[in-house]
């Protein structure tokens, strides 16, 4: 699984809107936000964002608000690799007795000492073993080059997703840092869905522009990552950032994967080998026709396929080369794979109709 559109980290809830749940809520819808991430733990004892002076946990009014306008709510948590059980038994806590839809860690320096990377393991098989339907993810340097002490691979091997802190402190060169964290991560396995993390922030002596994290956005979106992050709410909402934090907000990136054209659904039902979800895709009364013969009805459409993926093209790999058209006609180019032949040459026509398959004319050779 992966996540789509932008999210945010939450550090301290207090500093974020006043903690105010229907304020961040409204912030957060305005800004087109998919997800937020909220520190829920630090280390083996410490819940986060918890009133140990009142037994108040600040999290699920801000959970249920943010839920109710169909975001997402993960929760994160630092650790350092001293108790690595107990590390992660309260995340197992904080996350069951909260209800998040993902957890994220975030180990740093401290588990560059000797020993760690058993630490690392430990704690992912223990996490693993209490999250086991929830998708987790790694937080932490954005160049693994950088850092060789550190367990990344032990780290990514318990993981669902990487979330890299592509913190660009003292440059000014946001799409040459996207690249070269997704080439270093790229090369460590297992290379998991990378969702960068951006520096809505300011140090003592560098900031970045609201024009660089606009470009640090589209050049994650140009290469494909299905989502951005932000660090941190606390601080881009300050009114010394607000520009940085409306960059973020301004920037289009649907809180949802782009639902797929005609073609493509064809393509991933053919890769599926299932005759009957193809149909499913047509009208009652569609006409499919190839060079040698016309069919109508849905239920000749299936049988067809069922032609093309038992007979002709058995365990067939199809690839979409090309398309065209909009509204009420497609044209797609397609080539397959199979241990009974190749097709190089496929070429297919759809008219459509009320989003379903009308007409569809196709050609190919199989050699």
């Amino acid at each position: 699984m992966t996540l789509y559109g932008k999210g945010y980290y939450m550090w301290q809830l207090p500093h974020c809107d006043g903690g105010i749940p229907e304020n961040i809520a409204n912030r957060v819808k305005n800004a087109g936000l998919s997800h937020v991430l909220i520190k829920i733990a630090d280390g083996p004892n410490w819940k986060y964002n918890y009133d140990y002076q009142t037994k108040t946990d600040l999290i699920p009014p801000v959970a249920n608000a943010l839920r109710e306008i169909g975001v997402q709510v993960w929760g994160w948590h630092y650790i350092r690799g001293d108790d690595p059980l107990g590390e992660a038994r309260i995340a197992v806590n904080r996350m069951t007795e909260l209800a998040l839809d993902g957890y994220t860690m975030d180990p740093e320096w401290e588990y560059k000492a000797p020993g760690k990377d058993a630490a690392a393991r430990a704690y992912l098989e223990e996490l693993r073993s209490g999250l086991r339907n929830t998708p987790v993810a790694l937080s932490t340097y954005r160049f693994p080059k950088w850092h060789p002490e550190f367990p990344f691979v032990d780290f990514l091997r318990g993981c669902d997703i990487n979330m890299p802190q592509v913190y660009f402190e003292g440059a000014h060169n946001p799409e040459h840092q996207i690249n070269l964290c997704v080439q270093q991560y790229m090369e460590i396995q297992p290379a998991l869905p990378i969702i960068p993390t951006v520096s809505t922030y300011a140090s003592d002596t560098w900031r970045p522009t609201a024009d660089e994290i606009t470009r640090f956005l589209q050049h994650a979106k140009s290469l494909g990552l299905t989502a951005v992050n932000a660090w941190s709410y606390d601080f881009a909402t300050n009114r010394y950032y607000l520009d940085l934090f409306n960059a973020v907000a301004d920037f289009p990136w649907p809180p949802a994967p782009p639902v797929a054209d005609i073609p493509e659904q064809v393509i991933g039902k053919l890769n599926q080998h299932d005759a009957t979800r193809l149909s499913e895709l047509y009208q009652d009364n569609a006409a499919h026709v190839t060079g040698a013969r016309t069919v109508v009805g849905k239920t000749a459409v299936q049988q067809w396929y069922e032609i093309l993926l038992t007979d002709l093209l058995p365990q067939g790999q199809f690839q979409l080369t090309g398309k065209s058209g909009l509204g009420s006609s497609r044209h797609f180019t397609w080539t397959a794979q199979s241990p009974k032949g190749e097709v190089l040459d496929g070429k297919d026509t759809l008219g459509i109709r009320d989003g379903l398959i009308q007409y569809h004319y196709t050609y190919f050779t199989v050699h």
